[in-house]
């Protein structure tokens, strides 16, 4: 690890470690920290390889250290506070804008490392979501978007269009809502991050925000639409409350006729992970079924007039005040180019490149991607595009083009990510579950918000 001079107390560093002058290698000392937060030992297996390439290919030793996302924010703070910081952490957005608020990273160097790459080769959407204050505080390298995963068998039976909007999939779900078949697999437990991800994901379309400019926004008209129609996919989601694992389960087992997932479940699907197997009266002889007659929604309108967009959250590069930073950016610069393909095997339904190529309009990445591995079943070697075809390839890169997330890219990042965290909206949204309002639910979840962006100050 790297040592930064403490200029104040470490009981004071949260509100003064901007102001200190961390000592910087200025020609990098040939060794760095890389905190991952994939973190399972057949995750750490397939990294590995990608390090070892890499400090044969420059030099530079690398120590890897698995950290699940949600211990990495408070031992940052507690390395920054002993005056010793990893060089290199791979997180998530809500991460970014927090330790950027915090004055923990670097907003130099990620910069550096996009214009030596190339800007125009990453996601725009990508780019912004690590955007604070104008400047980058990390470098995007993947991430999953949210999808609607729908059984087309039993669209067919009943007469139903492929979807297209939150409206079609919210008339969809009424009308296959039955005994023994839910409409969809939605999250309905409130104060659960599940629930929270999912009425972000489902409001995102309406053109709602959380904030604009600094006025909280979540109770504006198309706000309180998406809620509408967030109530109605709950109310044909069955009785019992649902959340991230009962989602999962229920479209594997052929009790849901759609589900609303990160594009980890296409693996899932089709019966490719050993701890969450495909088990539809179907499956037992036929394993492909569900694959066979699933399609995936990825960016969706509101209504349909407004533009597609999707949730999604991306793995970015950080590099912390005071790290290593030439080493850093010669690592980050190596994982988003020779090492890129092989690092994105390390879970590859859930790592779509924002990266598409080395050059502007190169898919080169994209189409490697496409022929990996996926899946943790050692029995079967097969790949996305082999499963599905090259339509959920390109739908998956589309989607990727389009993530987006409420407050990325703008002075209203920071609240985004402590609404986030805490879950406020999941936890006023169980009035809209039992029944209440939309406009009035929308307001109780605006005055949460205020009091949170009160105490921001």
């Amino acid at each position: 690890m790297r040592t930064m001079t403490t200029c104040v107390a470490a009981s004071m560093l949260l509100l003064a470690v901007s102001a200190c002058s961390p000592e910087e290698s200025e020609e990098g000392d040939g060794s760095i920290v890389f905190w991952t937060p994939y973190t399972t030992p057949e995750r750490i297996a397939l990294q590995q390889p990608v390090i070892d390439a890499f400090t044969e290919a420059t030099g530079i030793e690398v120590e890897m250290v698995p950290l699940e996302p949600d211990q990495a924010g408070q031992t940052l703070v507690t390395a920054a506070a002993s005056g010793e910081v990893p060089d290199v952490i791979a997180h998530n957005p809500s991460s970014t804008a927090a330790w950027a608020s915090q004055g923990l990273l670097d907003d130099e160097a990620p910069q550096e490392v996009v214009d030596a790459l190339g800007e125009d080769t990453f996601s725009r959407g990508a780019l912004d979501m690590v955007t604070v204050d104008g400047s980058l505080h990390a470098v995007p390298s993947d991430g999953w978007g949210h999808t609607i995963a729908y059984r087309t068998d039993l669209f067919a039976d009943a007469g139903l269009e492929a979807p297209e909007s939150v409206a079609d999939i919210a008339a969809a779900a009424e009308a296959l809502d039955s005994d023994g078949l839910a409409g969809i697999a939605i999250g309905t437990t409130p104060g659960d991050v599940y629930t929270q991800e999912g009425i972000e994901s489902m409001l995102l379309p309406f053109g709602c925000e959380l904030a604009t400019d600094g006025e909280v926004t979540i109770d504006a008209p198309e706000c309180v639409d998406g809620l509408a129609h967030y109530q109605r996919l709950v109310a044909a989601a069955g009785p019992a409350q649902v959340d991230v694992e009962a989602a999962r389960a229920a479209y594997l087992s052929g009790s849901a006729a759609m589900v609303l997932f990160s594009s980890h479940i296409v693996d899932e699907v089709a019966g490719l992970d050993v701890d969450n197997p495909v088990t539809c009266t179907e499956c037992a002889d036929d394993p492909r079924f569900l694959a066979e007659n699933t399609a995936y929604l990825t960016t969706f309108t509101g209504t349909g007039g407004e533009s597609p967009v999707e949730y999604g959250q991306t793995t970015n590069y950080g590099i912390p005040a005071g790290a290593n930073t030439e080493d850093a950016k010669a690592f980050i610069e190596f994982m988003l180019s020779d090492g890129y393909v092989d690092n994105l095997a390390s879970a590859t339904e859930g790592r779509i490149p924002v990266r598409p190529g080395p050059e502007a309009g190169s898919t080169e990445y994209l189409d490697a991607w496409a022929e990996l591995r996926f899946g943790n079943d050692e029995a079967q070697d097969v790949s996305i595009g082999e499963v599905y075809g090259p339509e959920l390839v390109d739908r998956l890169a589309a989607g990727a083009e389009e993530f987006t997330r409420w407050g990325w890219g703008s002075g209203d990042a920071e609240l985004a990510g402590i609404v986030f965290s805490q879950t406020l909206l999941a936890t006023e949204a169980e009035a809209l579950f039992d029944g209440a309002d939309p406009s009035e639910v929308a307001a109780s979840m605006a005055a949460v918000v205020e009091a949170a962006q009160q105490d921001l100050g």
